[in-house]
């Protein structure tokens, strides 16, 4: 089974594609969608569109996985964050796959063993499960692998769309 994960933003969106089989996983592959910051938000979204739309076209996943919006100080980021995980919806949508969203609390649980871990902690340890010789670069490549990984440890239990 191959899952896609993202880690969502505006100016940059991690992904990772991973492949279970079994109890084992493997990488496949990851990187990041850069938004130009001379862009205006409707472009930036259509790019973010564009290129998810690649990825389910390259990697063919079987179900993909996303990052929940936290909301902190800054709503108004939170929405436009909002705003591009609609985009990847839309994406899974339109390509018939199942998508599941996690907190990040529940990613690190799953990667760490502790919700309140550090994301060099995460990182690290998304590096030693997938046998990689180095931490996944950029820092949202990392993340959107850590969320992948979770989804294959919960694919029985986490609640899915579509």
């Amino acid at each position: 089974m191959k899952i896609l994960g993202i880690d969502p933003g505006t100016l940059v969106v991690g992904y990772g594609v991973i492949e279970k089989s079994g109890s084992e996983v493997k990488v496949i592959d990851f990187g990041a969608i850069k938004t130009g910051k001379n862009q205006n938000f409707p472009e930036r979204l259509k790019t973010i569109h564009t290129r998810v739309t690649e990825l389910i076209s390259i990697h063919k996943p079987d179900q993909m996985a996303v990052e929940e919006v936290f909301y902190s100080k800054n709503f108004k980021a939170a929405i436009k964050i909002g705003e591009g995980r609609g985009i990847i919806f839309l994406c899974a949508a339109t390509s018939n796959i199942p998508i599941t969203e996690y907190a990040a609390r529940v990613v690190k649980k799953a990667i760490v063993g502790n919700g309140n871990a550090h994301k060099g902690q995460v990182q690290e340890m998304v590096k030693v499960i997938l046998g990689l010789p180095e931490i996944p670069q950029p820092e949202d490549a990392s993340d959107a692998l850590a969320i992948a990984i979770c989804h294959s440890h919960n694919l029985q239990t986490g609640p899915s769309y579509f």
